[in-house]
């Protein structure tokens, strides 16, 4: 579905990217996956053609992702950013419709995948009169989920999507998510720090750290057959402090 080959990305004297081959497989949840700094929003954003770079090259569904075509493109790929990222200024309809009315979507097509995506995202209808200000911070990421997923996109990318909620609300909304994914069969990229929240909804994963791929494959491979150092330190890290609390509560 999405192929970035040997791709390396600069800003000033920083190399965020070095040489970065992934490959994302059609129909599954694959996670971008690494501490702050590693270059997983990058890469995200390197593949839907928000940053070009400076050397390599993309392909989305085949076709070479470039400059002339990056906006075209982007209308096949939903994004989600943390915290939704939506205009304070617009309602959430005003927000979720924004592309589709820009694009000329009939006012009947748009009113009934409003509908649709209330139903599948769980949330209130009322709620869409409401502005951000005015919504939760779980209500906001369910409107920037349904503002992604409008135009019925081949891929759904998420960048840290829960990064900012607290521990119930990331627990309810990490539920839904990974329902959505899964009855939408769509093809997924998903960025987040957090080792259990990838192996929570990760088919592949991509584990990235100074802007290279230290690993990639499933979960399992990832923590019994860690690849280098790094990646052992790093499922180590993040494995103690669970293992520390499953032996306080035992």
């Amino acid at each position: 579905m999405i192929e970035v080959r040997e791709v390396s990305k600069w800003f000033g004297p920083n190399r965020v990217l070095d040489r970065v081959t992934v490959s994302v497989p059609e129909g599954r949840t694959t996670v971008l996956l690494g501490p702050s700094g590693g270059g997983k929003s990058t890469l995200l954003r390197v593949m839907n053609g928000l940053i070009r770079p400076d050397s390599g090259d993309v392909r989305f569904g085949g076709q070479p992702l470039t400059a002339n075509n990056a906006r075209r493109l982007r209308h096949q790929m939903g994004y989600v950013v943390q915290d939704g990222g939506l205009f304070p200024h617009l309602t959430a309809a005003g927000n979720i419709t924004l592309l589709a009315r820009h694009l000329g979507e009939g006012p009947n097509r748009v009113r009934t995948g409003l509908v649709a995506l209330c139903e599948l995202a769980r949330l209130p209808a009322e709620l869409l009169d409401r502005y951000p200000a005015e919504l939760s911070s779980g209500q906001r990421q369910r409107v920037g989920l349904m503002r992604a997923l409008m135009l019925d996109p081949a891929v759904l990318l998420l960048d840290e999507p829960l990064g900012a909620l607290d521990p119930i609300t990331r627990s309810q909304l990490q539920g839904d998510l990974r329902d959505i994914f899964r009855g939408l069969k769509k093809t997924v990229i998903l960025v987040t720090h957090d080792l259990a929240e990838a192996a929570y909804f990760a088919d592949e994963v991509v584990l990235l750290a100074g802007g290279r791929v230290e690993q990639s494959g499933s979960m399992r491979d990832l923590i019994q057959r860690p690849a280098s150092r790094f990646v052992t330190e790093f499922v180590r890290a993040q494995r103690e402090p669970l293992d520390a609390l499953r032996e306080a509560a035992a």
